[in-house]
């Protein structure tokens, strides 16, 4: 800190004479004579001494407790924290890492992860589809929520909020006697009967697969600046299903040379 070199009894008394003269009505001059006399009297003298250091960045420094200083372990007995650094002797306490076992320890006997065995396993390729029924594709077509002109892809039926899926939607034939518009549908997987129904109005359906990274590209194309390649099927059991006509998967003979999925990249799409 500038230390100013004011000592208490001067400023004390500066202040004190200050207060009991009036200010208004004594000038200037005539004031600094009178302290100046009185602080004679006092025996001591009006002096400012001039700082011998000016502050500087170098003499900056933490308010006195603001940095503790680091506890020392381990070093001689005569710190007292020496030795076994205040831990004691043996015990689960005393080891290292804090002496705090991990979830589903159980005192050293055989955890119950480990005592019943296991059977099964998780399939990484299963999805969860949403069951869509015709009923419901009519009625939206009815309240102008969704366009029979056009291909009606995953897409429309997800930014239309017909139906609310993760991995895909099954096409199913409940309702079918509603259905009276031929539409042409891109869904994931659909039902013979259905596809009857929606055929025997003159419409389409078609079966496209869609990966995690394609559906993500076809739902929220705004979040690419590139839409990626879409993938082919991951397993032989599904390129089997696709490339089924019964099915009217997207690769069966039939339908591969005469139409081309719209929900489909076979190639990437700057945006």
């Amino acid at each position: 800190m500038l230390r100013l070199g004011f000592s208490r009894s001067v400023v004390q008394l500066q202040h004190q004479f200050a207060t009991k003269l009036a200010l208004s009505t004594v000038p200037q001059t005539s004031l600094h004579t009178t302290i100046k006399s009185k602080a004679s009297e006092c025996g001591t003298g009006f002096q400012v001494a001039r700082p011998s250091k000016l502050l500087s960045l170098n003499d900056l420094r933490d308010n006195k407790g603001a940095r503790k200083t680091k506890k020392r372990l381990g070093r001689g007995h005569g710190s007292g924290h020496g030795k076994t650094s205040g831990k004691g002797q043996k015990g689960q306490n005393s080891r290292a890492g804090n002496g705090k076992p991990g979830p589903g320890f159980e005192g050293g006997q055989t955890p119950l992860t480990r005592v019943f065995p296991k059977r099964g396993f998780k399939n990484p390729f299963k999805r969860d589809l949403q069951p869509l029924n015709l009923d419901k594709i009519q009625h939206w077509i009815n309240t102008g929520r969704l366009d029979a002109s056009k291909p009606i892809t995953l897409k429309q039926i997800y930014d239309s909020n017909l139906v609310r899926f993760k991995d895909g939607v099954t096409l199913l034939a409940r309702g079918g006697e509603y259905l009276k518009t031929p539409v042409t549908l891109e869904v994931t997987e659909a039902s013979k009967k259905a596809v009857e129904i929606v055929e025997g109005l003159g419409g389409k359906v078609v079966c496209v697969y869609h990966n995690k990274l394609a559906l993500r590209a076809l739902l929220k194309p705004e979040k690419f600046a590139v839409l990626p390649k879409s993938a082919m099927p991951a397993t032989a059991k599904m390129k089997k299903r696709y490339m089924d006509y019964e099915r009217r998967g997207f690769l069966a003979p039939g339908i591969k040379g005469s139409y081309k999925p719209v929900s489909f990249n076979f190639e990437r799409v700057p945006q």
